[in-house]
């Protein structure tokens, strides 16, 4: 595998170019996601983030990298507006269904996890919350004020944008100028504490009603939410790391001023190759609980929507997702979805005819040229629908060599199904769906299959193709050949 290990290029949305990837601490990856606010139920947007991210650390693994993946748990901090003003999303929760604000924390923690397990997502290394690292943002933010790029008002801190500007960009993530920044913000009020209204918080001054708040040298209050991820990266990867990765959404400001905090800091850029997935849309709209364009994972799985026609397995989400770049946007629709279920079954009813291949002394198409494809998709910047498309070129294949149009070795078949499980089980993420009701219905099928031999060795074809019509109506699909016959839903 080394020979391809080291050609993996990946996009960093920090330079704007695909660049070979080449990590700070030789076979050592330090891969870091945002994760969820957990104040509801995850949407398929972060899910679709989630899986994409799910993508680049499985094939890493594959590529023989040791890599900590840290996820976290954004669980106090985030404000209604995403800046300094507004209530906690989750003490608002709390106090709108009157629970403890850890309780919701918890359901929707839970929501997360086991909507990521339907997916078949693997956990991450670390997955860290913002309230158990209120210590390590204290002394972030003590480290950022005695270098002079933060100041304290009224038992809050402010992270000095422009003073950092002076020496460093601050909007090099996201290609924004200072200057249109400045003048696209309204002026600040009487009101306000901050010296600009770029200027964003590191720890806020808590209200006598506010729910979640500890003390620190500043008073009582909480930490802002651009904050934990520098505290938790750092601790966990170190002061510099290779990936750090997020929705699209998120590029500015949250990362822009993860950027400035760790920097102001540590004096050193915190990440190497910056990530971003793309949003997803639904029927050609952009998904909005307000509009009603809105589709829960647990809706889609069990076909309880208005939106689309049927259910749709959680596998064939998942691969209908592989079939887009990360960085594309991509849209959900019943027919998109339903020929990607078909798609899905023509991939896995090949991998099972896989192991079942009768070899020969040769091969009669070199398998090599096939096998380097899965990779060179990969390592173009973790390419999905470029290896979904070379892995219908090898089922095209196994069937040819299974209907006898072509010969493989035993040799071949070995690397070849070595291979295919790896990108398709391993790298993709995919398992095979066991449908409600196969037993019986692998029992009634023998039962039928072998009805239509009987007719087709006494020349009865028209009770033969009489079966076969029958069950295309009923959705399954028989396919002879000279090892016998096979079928399967559609």
């Amino acid at each position: 595998m080394e020979a391809h290990n080291r050609n993996l290029s990946i996009y960093n949305s920090l330079s704007g170019e695909k660049e070979v990837f080449t990590p700070i601490h030789g076979n050592f990856v330090g891969l870091y996601v945002c994760g969820p606010t957990v104040y509801s139920n995850v949407h398929l947007g972060n899910c679709r983030t989630f899986i994409n991210f799910d993508l680049v650390y499985r094939y890493l693994k594959h590529l023989g990298y040791k890599v900590r993946y840290v996820r976290n748990i954004t669980d106090a901090g985030h404000l209604e507006d995403d800046a300094d003003q507004g209530e906690d999303k989750i003490a608002k929760k709390a106090k709108l269904q009157k629970l403890e604000p850890m309780e919701i924390v918890q359901q929707y923690t839970v929501d997360f996890h086991e909507t990521l397990d339907a997916f078949n997502n693997l956990p991450p290394n670390i997955e860290p919350t913002a309230t158990g690292h209120i210590i390590e943002q204290i002394e972030m933010i003590q480290e950022i004020i005695a270098n002079g790029l933060a100041y304290e008002v009224n038992g809050s801190v402010y992270f000095d944008v422009e003073k950092y500007n002076a020496s460093e960009h601050y909007g090099e993530l996201s290609g924004r100028k200072i200057e249109d920044l400045i003048s696209g913000t309204r002026e600040l009020d009487g009101q306000s504490e901050k010296r600009s209204p770029l200027d964003f918080a590191l720890w806020k001054n808590a209200a006598p009603e506010h729910i979640m708040k500890w003390p620190s040298p500043w008073g009582i209050g909480f930490p802002g939410w651009h904050l934990e991820c520098s505290a938790m990266s750092t601790k966990y990867l170190g002061e510099e790391f290779d990936i750090h990765g997020g929705g699209m959404d998120l590029k500015f400001p949250h990362h822009e001023c993860e950027i400035a905090q760790g920097h102001a800091a540590t004096g050193k850029k915190p990440v190497k190759y910056w990530m971003h997935a793309n949003m997803l849309t639904l029927n050609g709209k952009k998904m909005s609980k307000s509009t009603g364009n809105n589709l829960l994972p647990g809706e889609l799985f069990s076909g309880n929507n208005d939106l689309l026609e049927k259910a749709f397995d959680p596998m064939v989400v998942r691969f209908f997702i592989m079939q887009a770049h990360y960085r594309s946007t991509l849209d959900f629709t019943s027919e998109a979805l339903m020929a990607a279920e078909k798609g899905f079954k023509r991939l896995m009813e090949a991998v099972q005819i896989l192991p079942k291949l009768k070899t020969s002394s040769s091969t009669s198409t070199s398998i090599t040229p096939l096998v380097d494809s899965f990779y060179a998709a990969m390592n173009d910047d973790f390419n999905a629908p470029i290896l979904v498309a070379k892995l219908f070129d090898a089922v095209k294949l196994i069937n040819a060599i299974n209907d006898g149009k072509e010969t493989i070795s035993q040799e071949d078949l070995t690397i070849l199904s070595n291979e295919i499980n790896s990108f398709v089980f391993d790298v993709l993420g995919l398992k095979a769906v066991n449908d409600n009701n196969d037993n019986s219905l692998s029992k009634v099928m023998e039962l039928v299959i072998d009805m239509r031999q009987t007719a087709r060795e006494n020349k009865d074809w028209t009770t033969s193709d009489k079966i076969r019509d029958f069950l295309a109506e009923a959705g399954i699909q028989i396919k002879d050949s000279k090892e016998g016959t096979n079928w399967t839903k559609i």
